[in-house]
């Protein structure tokens, strides 16, 4: 990583802080100092964590495939589960569209359906996949009937539990059912949120509809951290919002800031991981620092 961070992406320009001195601005503590993790003698039992925004456009499935890809960097084996009926997770890891490939709508509804049978291997070794199509947009309608609705994901991916480390659920744009089975399968949640406005005016309903899942449904499940995302630094209304973050959330607010770079588009149209296709890059850099972050926070 280089000395000096630019600022907005790792192309070029002038640094306006050094590394250090950045770090520290973006969340206005000082930057901690993240131990590497011991070694894994063996895989399992997975922690399931939800990334969920019901904001579209916040780097949720950006953020889960960079951070599923650096865990992997760290020893760990992770399964990324696609919920959103765009695919877009499927598509940022460059599965192919198969109509004979069963998805995560099989695993819902078909009782027949094996989640091992489903699952996909990325470019990466030790990152997986249940991919998703366009068949799960009618997965909120039908849920309505399903006994024990909320709890048809959980019972899908039990088989798989303790044959990974991490399981990051991709959900949709949507507090839906869906997104309700992902947080009554998950023992955490991961907010991304991008620094603006917007964004920060809707964090107080997800918060809100984590606790109601936690309070009635699955009494384990806790926020891991929020994930400022697409942050530039350039900007004072961007500051601003990080600095509210940070005022109204604490501690649940993660140190490790995602800034704006014009690497991660490229990722996508690669279909792989910024982690292997610019490895050397401010991107990688951070998300490999998240890693580390989340290893921190959930693994005891």
């Amino acid at each position: 990583m280089a000395d000096m961070a630019s600022s907005t992406d790792t192309t070029g320009g002038d640094a306006l802080f050094d590394a250090e001195e950045e770090k520290t601005f973006l969340t206005g503590r000082p930057q901690r100092k993240f131990a590497t993790p011991k070694p894994l003698d063996r895989h399992g039992p997975a922690t399931i964590i939800s990334m969920v925004n019901q904001k579209g456009g916040v780097g949720k499935t950006t953020s889960t495939i960079n951070l599923g890809a650096s865990l992997v960097e760290q020893g760990r084996k992770v399964l990324l589960v696609d919920l959103d009926p765009q695919g877009a997770l499927s598509a940022g890891l460059g599965t192919a569209h198969d109509d004979d490939q069963l998805t995560v709508y099989d695993l819902l509804f078909d009782n027949t359906a094996s989640v091992h049978a489903a699952i996909r291997h990325s470019k990466v070794s030790g990152l997986d996949l249940v991919p998703a199509n366009i068949d799960l947009s009618a997965a909120e309608i039908q849920l309505v009937n399903e006994v024990g609705r909320e709890q048809t994901l959980a019972r899908a991916l039990r088989p798989v539990r303790n044959e990974y480390d991490f399981i990051f659920i991709d959900c949709g744009p949507s507090l839906g059912l869906l997104t309700v089975n992902a947080l009554a399968a998950s023992h955490g949640v991961i907010i991304p949120m991008e620094g603006e406005y917007y964004s920060l005016r809707g964090l107080a309903l997800l918060t809100d509809t984590v606790e109601k899942v936690r309070d009635r449904i699955n009494f384990d499940l806790d926020i891991v951290g929020i994930l400022v995302t697409m942050f530039d630094r350039r900007t004072t209304h961007a500051r601003e919002v990080m600095e509210r973050v940070v005022e109204v959330f604490g501690d649940r607010v993660f140190d490790t800031v995602i800034t704006r770079t014009v690497r991660f588009p490229e990722t996508s149209v690669a279909g792989e991981p910024i982690t292997t296709w610019a490895p050397n890059s401010q991107g990688a850099e951070q998300y490999r620092n998240l890693a580390l972050e989340v290893m921190e926070r959930t693994e005891r």
